[in-house]
């Protein structure tokens, strides 16, 4: 009889591979969520085959320090920002998604170092914007 291993403890985020199932299933949260939702559906009008890969390479490079990220979240942000206006509840539960998205698929060091990152991300983000 074969017996298999039941792993009782998630895994650390340690490549690509975990990046791109970060961020599919945080951007999945984030549609499923009607408290912001809309921000990014009827608002912003998000064309997700261009955004998610985008993201995924911005969450790689924050993490591991890539290079593959060549972007201005801030000046894009402040164009969206002057669309529809985004408050600090938006942040929140943005912040709130991510770090639930993450306690649920990853545990480790890297995990608590890009949770710390999003934060400070959503700080600077409500700052500049």
């Amino acid at each position: 009889m074969k017996v298999t291993k039941v792993r009782t403890c998630q895994l650390d985020i340690n490549n690509r591979a975990d990046i791109e199932k970060l961020v599919a299933s945080f951007y999945a949260s984030v549609k499923a969520d009607k408290r912001i939702s809309y921000l990014f559906g009827d608002v912003y009008s998000i064309n997700w085959e261009t955004h998610l890969p985008l993201m995924v390479d911005f969450w790689e490079n924050v993490l591991f320090f890539t290079g593959n990220y060549d972007g201005s979240p801030i000046v894009k942000h402040r164009h969206l920002q002057a669309i529809h206006p985004t408050s600090p509840e938006h942040f929140e539960v943005w912040i709130q998604l991510f770090d639930q998205t993450i306690n649920t698929l990853f545990k480790g060091e890297n995990a608590e170092k890009i949770k710390a990152h999003a934060k400070a991300i959503a700080n600077i983000m409500q700052h500049k914007i």
